[in-house]
Parts: C-alpha cells; structure tokens; sequence
C-alpha cells in the first residue's frame, strides 16, 4: 500500500509540476503579447506625434514664407515712398541750385 501511496504523491507531484508550468507558459504568453501590444501602441503614438509635429512644421514653414512675401511687399512700398520723397525735395531745391550755379558761372572775380 505504501508503493501506491508513493506512486499516488509522486503522481500528485508530476500533476502539480505540470499545472505549474502551464501557468508559468501561460503568464509568459500574456506578457509577450502585452508587450507586443504596447509596442504597436507606442508605435502609433510615435507616428501620430511625428505627424503632428510635420503639421506643425509645415504650417510654420508657410507662415515664413508669407512673411517673406509680407517683408518684400513692405520693402517695396517704403522704397517708393522715399522714392517719391526724394524727387519732390529734387524738384523743390532744383530752382535754387540752377540760380546758385548761374550766379557764380555769370559773376567775374577779379
């Protein structure tokens, strides 16, 4: 009776390693695919994030552009404004310079 105690608890034995290492194969499954899973959503929130940041990046890039165009446009305009500036100061001292340069090409000087 003894032998089929011993045989019964080294069964008992062989059963509980067995169900020991179904539950060990078992978390170790649930981890790799817990693991996969949080690398395919890391990998989606890195591509949202970098699309975002594109986003961003283009969107600041037309904005410098614009204000480029912007610059250019003003540039522009004050030129021609000092433009118009300095022909009218031209046109203002104009008489005086050709009676200044008259008298002193008419004057004799002994």
């Amino acid at each position: 009776m003894e032998v089929n105690a011993i045989q019964g608890g080294i069964q008992q034995l062989l059963t509980a390693e067995q169900e020991g290492q179904d539950i060990v194969n078992a978390a170790r499954s649930a981890k790799m695919a817990r693991l996969k899973q949080a690398k395919e959503e890391t990998d989606k929130e890195i591509a949202e994030y970098r699309s975002q940041l594109e986003v961003e990046f283009q969107r600041r890039l037309a904005e410098r552009s614009g204000d480029s165009g912007a610059n250019v446009q003003r540039l522009e305009t004050e030129t021609e404004i000092k433009i118009e500036n300095l022909k009218t100061e031209a046109a203002i001292i104009s008489d005086v310079i050709v009676q200044m340069l008259l008298k002193h090409a008419t004057s004799v000087r002994s």
